[in-house]
Parts: C-alpha cells; sequence; structure tokens
C-alpha cells in the first residue's frame, strides 16, 4: 500500500471545467481523443441537438390514424349496449363524451401549437440573423463611404 504524505492528503482537487452550450473540451473530458470519449461517453446534448435532422412533417398521418380508431372505441364502448355488465342499466348520454370531445380539441391544438412551435422559432432565428448581415454589410458601407 503506498501511503501518501501529508502535503498530499491536504490538496484540494481541482475545479472542473464547466463548458457552455456548444463549446468542445479542450482536454476531450479527460479521454486520449474524440473519438474515445464518443464511444465511451457519447455525444454531449448540443452535439445531439446539432446533429439531428429537422422533420418536415408535423404530426405523422398514422399516428393522427391511430388517434381516431380509439376515439371511435371509446366512443362505441360508452354507448349503453356495447360494454355493459348483465343488469346495470345506464343512460344513453351522460357528459363523458362531451368533456372528452372537449379534451381532445384543446389537447389537439396544444399539439399543433407545439409542433409549429419549431417553425416559428426557427423563422425569428433566421430573421434575426438576416438583420444582423444586413446591418454588418450597411455598417461596412458606412466605413468605406467614409474613406
Amino acid at each position: 500500500m503506498v501511503r501518501k504524505s501529508d502535503s498530499d492528503a491536504n490538496k484540494k482537487p481541482e475545479a472542473v471545467e464547466e463548458k457552455g452550450w456548444g463549446e468542445k473540451s479542450e482536454d476531450n473530458y479527460g479521454y486520449s481523443d474524440d473519438q474515445e470519449r464518443r464511444d465511451k461517453r457519447g455525444l454531449e446534448d448540443w452535439e445531439m441537438v446539432s446533429t439531428m435532422r429537422d422533420s418536415n412533417v408535423s404530426i405523422p398521418y398514422w399516428f393522427i390514424a391511430i388517434f381516431i380508431v380509439l376515439l371511435i372505441v371509446a366512443i362505441g364502448l360508452t354507448f349503453p349496449f356495447w360494454g355493459n355488465r348483465p343488469g346495470y342499466e345506464r343512460p344513453f348520454f351522460d357528459w363523458g363524451i362531451p368533456l372528452g370531445a372537449a379534451w381532445v380539441i384543446v389537447m389537439s391544438f396544444v399539439i399543433y401549437y407545439f409542433v409549429d412551435l419549431r417553425y416559428v422559432l426557427r423563422e425569428k432565428k433566421e430573421k434575426k440573423l438576416k438583420e444582423e448581415q444586413e446591418q454588418d454589410q450597411e455598417q461596412k458601407q458606412s466605413e468605406t463611404d467614409n474613406k
């Protein structure tokens, strides 16, 4: 067993350098090279986001079809002639169907908003980038005019 000296025991560990979003670590987070880091640790969050491809389809048609089939089955099972136990009578109409329909409508709008939101954010980002480029061009133009 190796004994540590008193100076080693009192030595405080060094602070870990936290990198910001999109910044690569020069030391590969302690791995010998970037490939070894990817093999053992995987991609960082910002690397995964930057390598993902954007989908052009908002909500897949198969998802909508499954959702509609499930709704039809759920509504069918609420009718008094399907899914009843013997000797138990239910009214033909109850508030379950209107409340369920309201929930489906509200959640559809929420899902549509979140799916559409990425396009809105992308457009804002592109617009901001375009404005910055125009400002840079105007600044360069004014600098050349002043000379």
